[in-house]
């Protein structure tokens, strides 16, 4: 029996608050051969792992079904823009189907109003017979509840036959019962006198209710399709063709889909990079800031990865497509901002399991609230005032709020974070991230740039510095060592001309010897010297011991017999190293730094970029034991890594944050991806993740206190002390106003910037 899982992702129907997403999640889990499943409100999806063997798609969709809602059919789109297009257009599609059931509500309240406001002109009602009145409001409300409140009735009916309650019952309760009341006062008004009551009618208060609930449902979900914006951006980046080159040389514009693995592409000046792939012929710099962050263009040759939609400034170029489709760089960033929009942080699980009773409670509340006004009420006013009060209680307890606040500032937090190239694997690890106390760093590849590069170049006295460096770069193509690739990186750096060579020679851990235009030249080190014949002078003998106490590498220059100069090679700091660590330092985290390198040599690069204390010569497999070591102190420790022996400590790790430029596995092991190659993406994530948890954090105090205030309030608590009621048309704006306030409060970060360093 196959024992991996799989995972689906449902586009859930007919969701209105955290109840209903409760119950599904709750079917879903329930399910033979589910191994977890998540519903989030706010994204209306539901991501399921389950058992292929014991389960399949359609019994999932079956247990979305049995729970009362339903399974949105997925149009086959090959690209993610089709898919999101196909995706705009449902949501418009609801969006105008919901516009129009407001405005038809809102046109005939605002008929229905100055009607019912006659009631309280005793002298014009003398003139006008109260019956006519009572049937023409009767008339001009039951299109208000057979169109525009049509699917409240049959959700809570649905919900009823599935033995579940949610956001629609409290509706349908609430106006029901205030519209049945309005009707039996019109249709039989002798039998309310007959029992000392007023036979009032309350059509004011259900049409007006069904319209302002309409109106906080538009705004609510344009404020949600606004929360998915950065996902619907990352969507819209993708070139809509490509020019290949076919084998007669011939260049056509091709749509994006029918472009192959292998196909050459042709990018001109201003045009957007179709997909990835290397460049094999021409350069340019490219415009990467949609999928890094990174604002400057990044230059780009031959051998070099190009990535689909990012934009060609200056150049023009040809690569090869090594991805296509759901494969590409711009694929990949899409779905994990989808996953991470649509998982669950823990901070939500007390508003989950809130939401889980509170419908029920609630109309026990409201029932409670009927009993006690019919039997401790004012006489001659008690049926109207238990009604009015029942009524408000199931209006204003809508837990929409509460199902809000935590996944809206997710899916604009990890959007945001796209943006800004973080990418957030899913909630919980951006949660995580606004808690972490101390920042272990990797040294090689993370402060520094991974790679050898020349940091000093020394001459003796009367030695030009330019004409030695072509002697030396010309020594140094020759070789395929790493430290002679720097060397011919820093000589191409400085302008230094090609020089003809002869009798090249390389010696094993020691350097190379050649004749350059004439002249024999050794590069390499003491040992070379040595074996040469070649004494250092004096005069360099401190310059090298001083680069050598800098636990840099040394390499001796020597022409025709005397050494010229000193080469110092290290694996160099990044530029931005020292200002991220000293921004982190100023977020009050304690950044600690980690490497298989010497003391000596650590604690050089210590000094440089700010960090007090490190750990060096760790071997790769025992990185995860210091991770450990700091945890055992008490610590919330965020690894910072790039390669694949950083990978288990990046996985033990309270957080693990892996550059974008390091391997697969240690990307794999992350729960934040950070798409630039410095530290400076580490600050980014982590006073996202703040601002992210501060915005849930005042989210879920609103709903509760909103809740917690307001349903006492409704049910007329205050009106023995200050003759105060809420009437039912105020808990109804009062409701819809709490759930725009959370999602305006979470669209907040949109306006979401990292500090400069």
């Amino acid at each position: 029996m196959d024992l991996t899982p799989e995972t689906i992702t449902l586009d859930i129907e007919g969701m209105t608050c955290a109840s209903c997403a409760s119950f599904v999640q709750k079917s879903l889990a329930r399910t033979p051969g589910v191994q977890s499943a998540v519903v989030n409100y706010a994204t209306e999806k539901a991501t399921v792992h389950y058992f292929p063997a014991q389960a399949t798609p359609v019994t999932l969709k079956e247990a979305v079904v049995q729970a009362g809602y339903g399974v949105a059919e997925r149009a086959p789109a090959s690209t993610a823009a089709e898919r999101g297009l196909a995706l705009d257009q449902q949501k418009a599609t609801a969006y105008e189907h919901l516009k129009r059931r407001f405005w038809v509500a809102a046109a005939l309240a605002a008929l229905i109003m100055p009607l019912s406001m006659l009631m309280l002109w005793p002298a014009l009602l003398a003139r006008l017979n109260p019956r006519v009145l009572n049937y023409s409001l009767l008339a001009l409300t039951l299109p208000v509840l057979l169109y525009s409140g049509r699917e409240f009735y049959a959700s809570a009916w649905k919900g009823f036959r599935h033995r579940t309650a949610n956001m629609d019952t409290l509706i349908a309760l609430g106006t029901g019962a205030a519209f049945l009341y309005s009707l039996a006062a019109t249709i039989v008004p002798g039998f309310f006198a007959r029992q000392g009551l007023m036979p009032e009618v309350y059509y004011d208060t259900t049409a007006t209710i069904i319209a302002l609930i309409l109106l906080g449902k538009v705004l609510e979900l344009r404020a949600k399709t606004q929360t998915s914006a950065a996902i619907r951006a990352l969507m819209g980046l993708q070139a809509k063709t490509a020019r290949v080159v076919r084998p007669n040389q011939q260049e056509v514009d091709i749509p994006i889909e029918q472009v192959q693995l292998g196909d050459v592409v042709v990018v001109r000046p201003g045009e957007k990079v179709a997909t990835d792939g290397v460049i094999t012929d021409g350069h340019s710099s490219l415009d990467e800031a949609m999928l890094t962050g990174e604002s400057l263009p990044v230059e780009k040759k031959a051998g070099d990865a190009v990535f689909g939609a990012t934009l060609n400034k200056t150049g023009s170029f040809r690569f090869r497509v090594t991805k296509v489709g759901a494969d590409t760089l711009l694929a990949q960033i899409v779905k994990l901002v989808e996953d991470a929009q649509g998982s669950r942080a823990p901070i939500q699980h007390l508003a989950d399991k809130v939401s889980a009773v509170f419908v029920p409670t609630v109309v026990v509340v409201a029932l409670l609230t009927l009993g006690l006004w019919l039997a401790l009420g004012p006489a001659g006013s008690r049926g109207a005032l238990a009604l009015v009060n029942f009524v408000a209680v199931l209006i204003i307890a809508c837990p929409c709020a509460l199902g809000l606040a935590t996944p809206t500032a997710i899916m604009v937090g990890t959007g945001k974070g796209a943006e800004h190239g973080v990418l957030v694997r899913n909630a919980e690890a951006l949660e995580k991230a606004g808690q972490v106390t101390t920042v272990l760093v990797d040294k090689t590849g993370t402060i520094t740039h991974g790679e050898p590069a020349v940091a000093d170049f020394l001459t003796a006295s009367g030695q030009a510095a330019g004409p030695l460096l072509a002697l030396v770069a010309a020594v140094e193509r020759q070789s395929e060592h790493p430290l002679a690739g720097a060397v011919v990186r820093y000589a191409e750096a400085q302008g230094a001309a090609p020089l003809p060579t002869a009798d090249f020679r390389a010696f094993a851990g020691k350097g190379a010897r050649a004749v350059v235009a004439g002249t024999a030249v050794v590069v390499g080190n003491r040992r070379l010297l040595a074996d040469e014949g070649i004494a250092l002078p004096p005069e360099l003998t401190a310059e090298a011991a001083h680069l050598l106490s800098q636990a840099k590498t040394v390499l001796y220059v020597a022409v025709a017999g005397q050494v010229r100069g000193l080469i110092g090679i290290a694996d160099t700091v990044r530029a931005t190293s020292a200002a991220a660590i000293e921004r982190l330092q100023a977020l009050g985290l304690e950044v600690v730094m980690i490497t298989g390198d010497n003391a000596q040599t650590a604690a050089q690069v210590a000094r440089q970029v700010g960090i007090e204390r490190y750990f060096a010569e760790v071997l790769p497999q025992d990185k995860a034991d210091k991770v450990k070591e700091l945890q055992a102190e008490g610590r919330v420790v965020a690894m910072v890594g790039d390669g694949i022996n950083d990978a288990p400590a990046l996985a033990l790790a309270d957080l693990g944050l892996a550059l974008g430029s390091g391997t697969d596995v240690a990307m794999e092991a992350a729960g934040i991806t950070l798409m630039r190659s410095d530290l400076h993406g580490v600050v980014t994530a982590i006073e996202l993740s703040r601002q992210t948890m501060r915005t849930i954090r005042q989210n879920l105090f609103f709903a509760f206190v909103y809740n917690v205030l307001g349903i006492p309030v409704a049910a007329g608590v205050l009106y023995p002390f200050f003759g105060i009621l809420l009437s039912p048309m105020l808990a109804a704006g009062a409701m819809a106003l709490s759930s725009v306030s959370v999602l305006t409060n979470s669209l907040r970060l949109r306006g979401f910037v990292p500090t400069k360093g």
